[in-house]
């Protein structure tokens, strides 16, 4: 119900139009989405379209009829490809609507801001039919700039930026401008579009972070050097803007975090280790339906459409755009979480077993079994950036007034125990969420929920605070080029890492030369005069020839 349907209701029953402020705040200001969200095969379509069903039935008092999906999975936007991007079938849709799926070219550009965009207008486009939106997927990152606005800096593809003209700098970033050295103002003046892979070209990789970190060094420590779509994206940024992103992210900082929507958010979850063996077999079935065929095709349209590079007597294509850079995002999320260059998970994997002329079964055995450890990474990232950044901020956002609720649905068995554990809880919290009743307590829903919700810490949603707790710094023990830093995240990545095998053993060759270097110069500094024959004859000997001894 809206507040045109309140006055409407009120007109007709013939009583004076009254409604509280308190009213209006609690039932209207917010409209009603649902939102699924978990790693990728626990089951977050089918309860999406268990919901949708549910809800196209008559008779409900909440005023609500249907339901539309609507696709929150950046692979799941491109066109084509079933296999691969694991979209589910028009027979498994059972009738009910499913939008932004599979409308993209698998080369086409499409990134957070305008998947926010068009989520908005589908989500009002269902709440004017009185449809529930129920988002659903696995790009938990777009899911969050969804509910919450005021929180993305501007992020558009190519042909909508070169439509918009630049903003006038601003004090602070034309005084930065004017103190680059020429060759990254030519570089500022001229951004390569798209961005050059730290793999095959780390020193233009290296030019454009030494560029943001002229022109914005705060967010510039936020990444590491190798993951060039963040840091162009940056600088893109203060292209568009005329800002420093800082800025923007300390103005950001000043408001207050709050939901575009009221929201029921589903989690549905599984055990890992029942999970992995369901995800090898999530694999094979993929093998079994074609994706090969579909991983041949991308190469195709790959050499068609990309620019072509020869490499180490092989021929390479950018991946940086579209479905190629998309779910690649496994591939230890910026190496700490989408890191460097991008690849889908299946395409990576297998491109290079396809391109063999004579690929042998051992080929394709360690291809397969790669692509299913990038599966299971790839799900423990999607768990990690849920239980560290969406559920913290929801819960944030709840401190001035409660306007989501967040609950755990345990589908670590299936079976029978899917419905007892997840479509029937969730279709009872749907109702009793869209008739504004009194919720459970999240813990008290399962066991699983108590212990997994429960261990849930409160982190910083404040942008500043995000900034600062995710720095990168470099390991100068590690480093071998200065061009080409080894970057580390500061705090439990950085501990980890000084405790590394490979570190130590660095640390302890530098100490010893340390100490050699030491000893050569105190023995070249003593003094000559007093020296015996063997002493200065020992003394005078070229340095190569000199034998410290152990260290």
């Amino acid at each position: 119900m809206d507040i045109g349907d309140a006055i409407e209701r009120k007109e007709q029953s013939g009583h004076v139009i009254l409604v509280s402020i308190d009213f209006l705040d609690s039932k209207m200001a917010l409209r009603p989405l649902i939102a699924i969200c978990g790693p990728t095969g626990v089951g977050k379509s089918k309860l999406a379209i268990e919901l949708a069903l549910h809800l196209s039935q008559q008779g409900f008092s909440h005023g609500w009829h249907g339901a539309k999906v609507i696709n929150a999975d950046a692979m799941q936007v491109y066109d084509g490809m079933p296999a691969i991007t694991n979209k589910v079938t028009q027979e498994e849709m059972q009738g009910v609507p499913h939008v932004l799926m599979g409308f993209k070219a698998p080369n086409e550009q499409y990134v957070v801001g305008q998947w926010v965009r068009d989520a908005m207008a589908e989500v009002e486009d269902a709440h004017h039919k009185k449809q529930v939106p129920i988002v659903v997927g696995g790009t938990s990152y777009w899911l969050q700039h969804l509910l919450f606005p005021n929180r993305l800096a501007q992020d558009s593809p190519t042909d909508v930026r070169s439509e918009r003209t630049s903003e006038p700098l601003s004090d602070r970033l034309t005084q930065s401008i004017s103190s680059l050295p020429s060759d990254l103002l030519d570089l500022f003046n001229a951004l390569p579009d798209p961005p050059p892979s730290a793999d095959t070209d780390p020193e233009a990789a290296y030019a454009l972070y030494k560029l943001l970190k002229e022109l914005d060094d705060a967010v510039a420590q936020r990444w590491h050097w190798k993951d060039t779509r963040k840091v162009i994206r940056s600088l893109r940024i203060i292209q568009e803007s005329g800002r420093k992103p800082s800025e923007i992210i300390d103005e950001q900082s000043q408001e207050e975090l709050r939901p575009r929507y009221r929201t029921l958010c589903f989690w549905i979850y599984a055990n890992p280790d029942v999970l992995k063996p369901r995800l090898d077999l999530r694999v094979d079935r993929m093998i079994g339906q074609g994706l090969l065929d579909e991983v041949r095709e991308l190469l195709r349209v790959a050499k068609t459409l990309a620019p072509a590079t020869q490499e180490n007597g092989e021929l390479t294509s950018d991946y940086t755009f579209g479905i190629y850079q998309s779910i690649g995002k496994v591939f230890f999320f910026q190496k700490i979480l989408l890191s460097m260059t991008l690849y889908t998970i299946g395409y990576r994997e297998f491109h290079k077993y396809l391109a063999l002329p004579e690929p042998s079964g051992k080929e394709f055995a360690t291809a397969l079994e790669k692509m299913k450890t990038s599966t299971r990474q790839y799900a423990k990232k999607q768990v990690s950036w849920l239980r560290n950044t969406l559920l913290p901020a929801l819960y944030a956002a709840n401190k001035p007034k409660q306007t989501s609720w967040t609950y755990l649905l345990d589908a670590t068995e299936l079976g029978d125990h899917w419905s007892t554990n997840v479509q029937q809880p969730a279709l009872k919290l749907c109702d009793s969420f869209l008739n504004h009743e009194i919720l459970p307590d999240p813990l008290s829903l399962s066991d699983t929920a108590k212990q997994v919700l429960g261990a849930i810490k409160e982190k910083p949603t404040d942008p500043n605070a995000l900034l600062n707790a995710h720095k990168k710094v470099t390991c100068p023990v590690c480093t071998v080029n200065p061009e080409q830093p080894y970057m580390v995240e500061e705090g439990e990545k950085w501990d980890v890492h000084v405790k590394g095998r490979a570190h130590r053993r660095k640390l302890a060759k530098q100490k010893h030369a340390t100490r050699q270097e030491h000893k050569r110069r105190t023995s070249l500094d003593q003094p000559r005069t007093g020296n015996s024959d063997e002493e200065q004859d020992t003394l005078s000997q070229p340095e190569s020839e000199l034998d410290y001894g152990p260290s």
